[in-house]
């Protein structure tokens, strides 16, 4: 989970003209989204006799950026108003509406931006393709029958062959930790762009089954370099009355950061994930993101809440 900031109470608002109005750019329909939402299990939208959600007031709040292991202008430029101001328009899609007034607002929504670090490919390293030979060959020289004496105490590699030996058995450890490594990584970005799900689903999954082969799919996307937003709704009133952090829903979504440049696909990306916004998503979603533009307002600040 990324942690929750909360250090000042700079409260930033925009009026966002939706105007839903798919026309030029932002993304080739080719792109495939991942997104995921979830709530909690006191939130519930209310809906209105016409069948849409009653509107909910809200407020950003700046949850932090997460920078690549590249120099990338089309992100690296773009700040916390910026992004505020894209997404703004898909959340009053769904009827979330700039709050006015800090004693009626319902939503404090944190934004956090940014691109995922893809781990090195332990599998592109040359020992690792030979790692089978490798296997195969310290069992040559030294086989695993051989390795202990009659009471199961280790015995040390026969003369001649302990240097070789050595050098096999490093190589490889070498692998293994770098696979940790890479587990590790695999892990924090599965958290961070909820795949999790799909994760704890496939990661265990026996060999040659079909979920072994979502597991692939899975670690493909993930070792990718990605561009991804993170929308976490706290409680407002218990945020700034008691201090206290109460998470109702958040929305975490991507998409591949290759051939793609974040300032023009925030924009589709967002339009695409407003659907699931203050929605449980049940697990990881998949699709194309449609071409279209999302046109926001001007931005408008609403001042401060003072520290209580």
């Amino acid at each position: 989970m990324i942690p929750f900031l909360f250090q000042r109470s700079l409260l930033i608002a925009l009026s966002a003209s939706l105007g839903a109005a798919l026309a030029s750019t932002p993304a080739p329909a080719e792109e495939i989204e991942a997104v995921s939402s979830r709530t909690s299990s006191d939130y519930l939208r209310k809906k209105l006799p016409d069948g849409s959600f009653e509107p909910e007031s809200y407020a950003f709040a700046k949850g932090g950026f997460w920078s690549g292991d590249r120099s990338d202008k089309t992100i690296d430029k773009m700040g916390f108003t910026e992004v505020a101001e894209t997404i703004a328009g898909p959340l009053a899609s769904q009827n979330f509406i700039p709050a006015k007034d800090p004693k009626t607002t319902k939503l404090m929504i944190m934004v956090y931006w940014g691109t995922t670090i893809a781990p090195e490919h332990a599998s592109e390293s040359p020992v690792y393709e030979n790692m089978k030979d490798a296997s195969q060959r310290l069992n040559q020289i030294w086989p695993s029958s051989q390795q202990h004496d009659a009471m199961g105490n280790s015995k040390l590699p026969p003369p001649g062959a302990s240097s070789e030996y050595a050098a096999l058995t490093n190589a490889i450890a070498a692998v293994q930790a770098e696979n940790r490594l890479r587990d590790n990584l695999n892990r924090r970005n599965a958290s961070m762009l909820g795949y999790d799900s799909w994760w704890d689903t496939t990661y265990n999954a026996p060999a040659g089954s079909a979920q072994e082969l979502r597991k692939h799919d899975m670690i493909e996307e993930l070792e990718q370099d990605r561009y991804f937003v993170v929308l976490m709704a706290y409680d407002f009133q218990m945020m700034w009355k008691d201090k206290k952090p109460k998470l109702l829903w958040e929305t975490r979504f991507s998409v591949s950061e290759h051939h793609n440049e974040f300032d023009k696909h925030l924009a589709a990306m967002t339009a695409y994930a407003s659907q699931y916004f203050g929605q449980d998503s049940h697990g990881l979603e998949h699709r194309p993101i449609p071409e279209g533009r999302v046109d926001v307002g001007d931005l408008r600040n609403l001042g401060s809440v003072p520290e209580k």
